[in-house]
């Protein structure tokens, strides 16, 4: 029965459409997942109709403080919402996933096709956002036909990953079928049974592949990627070999290696405390499908294995990447309230970083074993397998495929190179593989594939809340806190333009050797210029006492002034806030030191340079004198640059510019 959407779905397979002369370009538009990992995001645009392939997000990196996490910059699909017909979900990893229940708070997306058990999480997420009524979600299983709008059907073909129910797509369009193979690759002992449809694929290969868009995240490894059942051996080893508790920690969304986990804790007696929301939820959906199979009893409650002996437990957690609230990582630093980290304790590390989280992972197992508990990790421990194809994986899918134009996706830069030479041994010519960026448009049609116009691209970063953007602005205001700490200042104006007492200025985190008088100095200076030299811009009188002032923009004016001085004559850059306490007009104005100090430095310049020309009136030497007149120098009269910048106003006017008109 087909939906206001035209969607349906088929258990039987489809032929391609064929494509004429007059057929508009199809136009794939990625808007994350390149140059990156993480946010896998992709747009699929025939005429009047839009489909998404995925909405993952990424994880912040360490300048991006206070952001929870990274999301594709959505612009182009909340102006052509209403093109849009459905989207398609390969699995179930956060990064193919992780944006969805955040975009639906934005846009309508009519039907959601995805695997059972990616389904199954992100109604989890839906709820929890509050969007379950924004979509309408569909299930479906290898070798469904799924037809999205009028122009693409969708096939799902098996594929082996780490986690269960992986996808890759066979797109059939106007203009010719798309492989998208999702993220892969080839394993040939899976931990479920399910073996990659090798079949699906070779049809398509001999059917006639126009264009693949491949998963790049190894391209750089040489050889196949090991089979997930490669690790056990040593999980099992490590475990036996524990004499007390045991804690592991890996993605949660590794349905197979919690799957062997589990396992492995039944067979040598031990019970298993879970920690972690997303590790208690995927686990559970797990079950409740039956991709996992295990007792009840099997699973204790964090506050009663406690009360277990140590050789009987063994705790899971998140906490692979070292994030900051994680259950690992709050166990390392001793903050976690179930938990205490002992001696006895031995901590498996059944995962590896991803790009840019090393950092974080390696300040968690040196906090760990500074604890004094025993740490296994590393790729010579052999208890983790990537789930992303090496070259020579990746080498198969191009030769079962046969793709006309190949584009390598999934990766970062030198991993989509590396993917596209890895192309060119396989038959594809050179002139038929793009290297794109997130917002590139690939423009395909029968017989050719360019860039089109872009889109737009970019991050959202959302806080802690996961509502609220942290625009860039924001990121940098954070950022100099961090850096360089920040200056307060509260300056007491009256409404017709005076300083009416000393300014307070307070740095917090600053690290300058400025004396708090040069400070307070400098900030009278740059108040003093402001009121000057902008207050005819910044007030306006409405009445014989009355005045309209901007004082949103008095303040930004004193924190550019006072942050240019500080950049300048200390090389710091603090976050300079300015908090303006008004005055009536006609309160008596604060003679700032600034003024009074430099009134006493020019008493005494002058007296200086009369004792000066009066000696040099007798010295033989001297340009005074009316026999060296001649030979004397023109010496210009204007102050030093040192007097002019701590003892005038010269020459600010025409250096410095205005955050009014800027």
């Amino acid at each position: 029965m087909q939906s206001s959407t035209n969607s349906t779905v088929n258990r039987s397979t489809h032929d391609s459409s064929r494509s004429k002369s007059n057929t508009p370009a199809l136009r794939v538009i990625p808007l994350g997942g390149l140059h990156e990992i993480g946010k896998n995001t992709c747009v699929f645009e025939y005429g009047d109709e839009l489909m998404l392939v995925d909405a993952g997000l990424a994880f912040p990196s360490d300048g991006m403080h206070g952001v929870n996490v990274v999301m594709p910059d959505t612009t182009f699909l909340k102006e052509n919402q209403r093109r849009i017909k459905g989207m398609i979900v390969t699995h179930g990893h956060e990064d193919h996933i992780g944006g969805i229940s955040h975009h639906l708070k934005h846009f309508n997306i009519p039907i959601i096709y995805g695997p059972r058990l990616a389904m199954s999480m992100l109604r989890g997420k839906m709820e929890e956002a509050g969007v379950s009524d924004r979509t309408t979600i569909q299930t479906v299983n290898p070798r469904d036909v799924v037809k999205v709008g009028q122009h693409f059907s969708v096939e799902f073909i098996r594929n082996t990953h780490s986690i269960c129910d992986s996808f890759s797509l066979a797109v059939t369009t106007p203009v010719g079928t798309i492989i998208f193979t999702g993220d892969f690759k080839f394993d040939h002992m899976p931990v479920d049974g399910e073996q990659f449809d090798i079949e699906r694929m070779v049809h398509y290969g001999e059917k006639g592949v126009l264009c693949m868009f491949s998963d790049s995240t190894n391209a750089e490894v040489p050889g196949f990627c090991p089979s997930e059942k490669t690790i056990y051996p040593s999980l099992e080893k490590h475990i036996a070999e524990a004499k007390e508790r045991v804690i592991l920690t890996t993605f949660a969304s590794s349905v197979h290696r919690v799957t062997m986990i589990l396992e492995l804790a039944m067979k040598h007696g031990r019970k298993v405390g879970l920690l972690g929301r997303s590790m208690i939820n995927v686990i559970a959906k797990a079950r409740d499908i039956g991709y996992m199979k295990c007792p009840d009893d099997l699973f204790v409650p964090i506050k009663q294995i406690r009360d277990l002996p140590d050789r009987e437990t063994l705790l899971l957690m998140t906490g692979s990447q070292g994030e900051p609230l994680a259950a690992l990582s709050r166990i390392s630093r001793g903050e976690h309230q179930h938990v205490r980290l002992k001696t006895t304790d031995t901590v498996i590390f059944s995962a590896s970083p991803i790009p840019g989280n090393t950092i974080s992972v390696v300040n968690t197992i040196d906090r760990l074993m500074k604890l004094g508990a025993k740490v296994v990790y590393g790729k010579g421990e052999n208890i983790h397998v990537s789930g992303h194809g090496f070259q020579e994986d990746q080498k198969l899918m191009l030769a079962l495929a046969k793709p006309k134009f190949f584009v390598p996706v999934h990766g970062e830069h030198r991993m989509l190179v590396c993917h596209g030479k890895s192309a060119q041994t396989m038959g594809v010519p050179k002139d038929n593989i793009l290297i794109i960026e997130n917002g590139d448009v690939v423009e395909l049609t029968p017989n050719s594939i360019q860039k089109g116009d872009p889109v737009k691209a970019g991050v959202e970063l959302l806080d802690n809340s996961r509502n609220g953007i942290v625009d860039a602005r924001v990121l940098k205001e954070r950022q100099q806190l961090a850096g360089d700490g920040v200056v307060t200042v509260l300056a007491p104006i009256s409404t017709d333009g005076k300083m009416v007492a000393p300014p307070r200025v307070n740095l917090r985190g600053v690290v300058t050797t400025a004396e708090p008088r040069k400070m307070s100095m400098w900030t009278e200076r740059e108040i003093s210029w402001v009121l000057e030299n902008r207050w005819k811009q910044l007030s306006r009188q409405t009445g014989p006492n009355n005045f309209e002032v901007d004082w949103i923009g008095v303040q930004r004016e004193i924190e550019n002034g006072l942050s240019r001085r500080m950049r300048r004559e200390l090389q710091v850059e603090p976050l300079i806030l300015c908090l303006v306490q008004p005055a009536p007009s006609g309160t008596r104005a604060y003679i700032p030191k600034i003024t009074e100090e430099q009134n006493f430095s020019n008493r005494n310049r002058n007296n200086n340079n009369f004792h000066k020309k009066s000696n040099n009136n007798n010295d033989p030497n001297s340009s005074n004198n009316p026999q060296n007149t001649q030979k004397s120098p023109k010496v210009s009269q204007k102050p030093s640059a040192e007097t002019a910048t701590e003892d005038s106003f010269e020459g600010r006017t025409r250096r410095r510019r205005s955050a009014v008109t800027s």
